[in-house]
């Protein structure tokens, strides 16, 4: 070995407890040691917003093609009629989104105060997706079935997974759409 434990320097850099975890950086001169990590962490840092920064700068996160599928859509809530108790309802259905803003719904079984109704295959309706804020991932967009209820969508753009609100008046109704096949 060159220099005396003064001008040694070692680095030491464990990764068994956790990749991100820096357990020790020894260098002779503390004041160099701590310039190196600082510039370490700076970097790292740096790096990292830099990738939150443009995260859809490009804008093709948020596009039709993020919803594309069969999905299953399972909510619950009420309905507020008026002069009367709010009546609970729920929901379990299959939707496949098109890709192109058009949807399917193959199958549903509806609740409706205690009232079981199951749908035949057939229902369509349409969707849109926009990105609310194009420094972030988060998408955002309608869906309407024909001649039924409406609601606003909420989620990511790997599409996996979906949150709807409906949106139609005197209803408080939301659940989660989660992508079952493509």
């Amino acid at each position: 070995m060159y220099g005396n434990a003064q001008t040694q320097w070692t680095v030491s850099i464990h990764f068994h407890r956790r990749w991100t975890r820096l357990s020790s950086l020894y260098l002779g001169n503390t004041k160099m040691s701590k310039l190196m990590m600082q510039t370490l962490a700076a970097a790292v840092m740096a790096f990292g917003v830099c990738g939150v920064a443009v995260a859809d700068a490009d804008g093709k996160h948020c596009t039709l093609g993020a919803l594309d599928g069969l999905y299953v859509f399972s909510a619950t809530g009420y309905i507020i009629v008026p002069g009367a108790s709010p009546q609970p309802k729920a929901i379990t259905e299959f939707i496949r989104f098109n890709g192109d803003g058009t949807l399917t719904s193959p199958a549903a079984t509806r609740s409706l105060n205690g009232v079981i109704a199951q749908f035949v295959p057939g229902g369509t309706g349409s969707y849109t997706v926009a990105n609310p804020d194009p420094t972030d991932i988060a998408c955002s967009g309608t869906l309407t079935f024909a001649g039924g209820p409406s609601f606003d969508l909420f989620f990511v753009p790997n599409g996996d997974d979906v949150w709807m609100i409906q949106t139609n008046p005197n209803n408080v109704f939301q659940g989660r759409v989660t992508k079952v096949s493509h």
